[in-house]
């Protein structure tokens, strides 16, 4: 978690609380819902109810914190693989990411956004910044050739989401179902 302006960053013992408690969280959010016990949340982080408040004053902070944590974290992995990888793998790594992503975490992606508010700034910050993510991924594969030049942001995301959606049942289809996906991404000879 970065610190805003102004704010002294985290004590070692503060940040590994903060950190054990949004891991709880996403479990337990993923498992119970929206309204997972904050108590059970603090217990299986070790920590008091008083320590996820002086963290979390509400409710609704933790799950914001989780939401940005989780697109921060796929975003992250986009500027990973676009500095580690050719850009047609990488462009291949990260749609799989994201619909892996998208199906493992589909029940909380889902309570998440139930309970934000889709046009708060923290929404639209993190639309932004998953938007930006796949753009400079997909700008690498454009400029290399391996990605179709009328292929936008938005395609890439949905078929994404598409690769999750029909893999969900069958999870061993994936790879090639991507194959299929990454045939249509490519430019025509």
């Amino acid at each position: 978690m970065s610190t805003t302006t102004g704010q002294r960053p985290m004590r070692a013992d503060a940040r590994r609380n903060y950190e054990r408690l949004l891991a709880e969280a996403k479990s337990s959010f993923l498992e119970h819902g929206a309204d997972a016990s904050l108590e059970e949340i603090a217990r299986r982080a070790g920590v008091g109810i008083g320590t996820l408040y002086r963290h979390f004053p509400t409710r609704l902070a933790l799950q914001e914190a989780v939401y940005r944590d989780e697109m921060e974290q796929l975003a992250a992995k986009a500027y990973e693989l676009a500095e580690t990888c050719p850009p047609d793998e990488g462009l291949a790594a990260w749609i799989l990411a994201i619909a892996e992503y998208s199906r493992a975490k589909r029940g909380l992606t889902q309570t998440l956004k139930a309970v934000i508010d889709l046009h708060s700034d923290l929404f639209v910050r993190c639309h932004d910044e998953i938007q930006t993510a796949a753009e400079t991924i997909l700008a690498r594969a454009r400029a290399a050739g391996t990605a179709r030049s009328d292929l936008t942001t938005s395609d890439l995301l949905r078929l994404a989401h598409a690769l999750s959606v029909a893999s969900e049942r069958a999870p061993e289809d994936t790879g090639r179902l991507l194959s299929f996906i990454l045939d249509g991404v490519r430019p025509r000879s």
